[in-house]
C-alpha cells in the first residue's frame, strides 16, 4: 500500500496536507442537533464534543446523543494532541452532577457518556465528583446506561475504587499512543500507570475500554504491541482512529492512515480476543458507544461477517 505523503514541519510552520476523502464530515444541521444545542446550553453544561473539536459531533448530535464533559473545560495536564484548555481550572461546582443527569433526562437518551478534564490538583482527582455524577445520572435515569471516560487517577486506588463502587456500564481511560511515544504526545502521563489503571478497573469488575491514535509516527509493530499490551491488562473493547492536529500548537499529523490499515487492525484485534474493536479514520473514543455496552455484540457481529466472506 502507498503511503500519503509525510507532514513535515518547516521553519516552525506546518506544511499541511490535504486531507483525504474518507476524513471528510457533514456539517452539523437538523432539529435533533439544535435540540442538543440548545439543552448543553441551557444547563450550562461542557461537552468534549466541542472542547476537543470531535469531527463526529454532527452525526451524534444529529442523533441526539452527546458526551458530556464534568469538572469544567480546563485541564491540569498539556497533552500533545488535545485541544481541551490547559491552566488553572475553576473550583469543583459540586451542582454539577444534579444538572448533568436532569440534561440527561431531558434529553431521554439510552445512553449517555460522560468525560473530564484531569484534576491534578485535586486530592481526590475529581473522583468524588465523579462518583457523586454516576450516582446522580443513574438515580435520575435508572433506564440509561452509561459509560464514563475517565483520568488515569495517577492509578492510585482510593480514586479508582469510587469509580467501580458507582457501577457505570462501562469505564474507559484512554492510552491514546505507543508506550515509545507516551512522553511526546501525553507530557504528564505514563504509559504502563494507564495500563494499571485498566487493569484495577477489570479487576474490580467493570466493563473496561480504552483507545489509541494513529498518524503520530508510531509503527505497525508498535500499534500491535499496544493492543497486546490492553489486551493482556484486560481491557474488553477497544478504539483505533486517526489523529487530527486541532491547531498549529499541537503535533503535526505524520501520516494519513488509509482505511483498510484500520481494517486490518480490527481484525488483528478481534484475533487477540477483545470482545469488540471500533476501528476507522473517524473513530473516536464515545463514537457509536451505545454499542460497546452489550457483552458479545461486536465479536458476534465479526464473526458473521466471516462466515459471510
Amino acid at each position: 500500500m502507498q503511503e500519503l505523503p509525510i507532514v513535515q514541519v518547516i521553519n516552525e510552520e506546518e506544511t499541511r496536507v490535504k486531507k483525504p476523502n474518507w476524513l471528510r464530515v457533514k456539517l452539523p444541521i437538523g432539529e435533533s442537533y439544535k435540540h442538543v444545542r440548545g439543552l448543553v446550553d441551557q444547563h450550562k453544561l461542557h461537552t468534549i464534543c466541542e472542547s476537543g473539536n470531535c469531527p463526529n459531533m454532527g452525526e451524534c448530535w444529529g442523533a441526539g446523543t452527546a458526551t458530556f464533559m464534568i469538572l469544567g473545560n480546563i485541564c491540569t495536564r498539556s497533552c500533545g494532541f488535545c485541544a481541551v484548555a490547559t491552566g488553572r481550572p475553576e473550583a469543583v461546582d459540586w451542582d454539577e452532577p444534579q444538572r448533568v443527569a436532569e440534561a440527561i433526562h431531558l434529553m431521554k437518551v439510552k445512553h449517555a457518556v460522560i468525560t473530564s478534564v484531569d484534576r491534578d490538583e485535586l486530592k481526590d482527582g475529581g473522583s468524588i465528583i465523579w462518583h457523586n455524577t454516576i450516582k446522580a445520572v443513574k438515580s435520575l435515569n435508572p433506564d440509561t446506561t452509561l459509560e464514563t471516560l475517565i483520568p488515569d487517577f495517577k492509578a492510585e486506588k482510593e480514586p479508582i475504587q469510587r469509580i467501580i463502587e458507582a457501577a457505570p456500564e462501562v469505564v474507559s481511560h484512554n492510552i491514546e499512543t505507543v508506550e515509545r511515544m507516551t512522553r511526546r504526545v501525553r507530557i504528564q502521563a505514563k504509559y504502563w500507570r494507564s495500563m494499571d489503571t485498566l487493569r484495577q478497573l477489570k479487576e474490580g469488575g467493570m466493563r473496561t475500554k480504552s483507545g489509541i491514535m494513529l498518524g503520530l509516527g508510531e509503527t505497525k509493530e508498535e500499534v500491535v504491541q499496544t493492543l497486546h499490551d490492553l489486551y493482556d491488562n484486560g481491557v474488553d473493547v477497544v478504539t483505533i482512529g486517526q489523529y487530527l492536529q486541532p491547531t498549529k500548537k499541537h503535533l503535526p499529523v505524520d501520516r494519513f492512515v488509509h482505511p483498510n490499515e484500520f481494517a486490518e487492525l480490527r481484525e488483528i484485534g478481534y484475533q487477540l480476543g477483545f470482545d469488540y474493536v471500533e476501528s476507522g479514520p473517524l473513530v473516536r473514543s464515545s463514537y457509536h458507544s451505545e454499542k460497546h455496552v452489550f457483552q458479545g455484540y461486536g465479536r458476534k457481529v465479526w464473526e458473521q461477517e466471516k462466515n459471510l466472506s
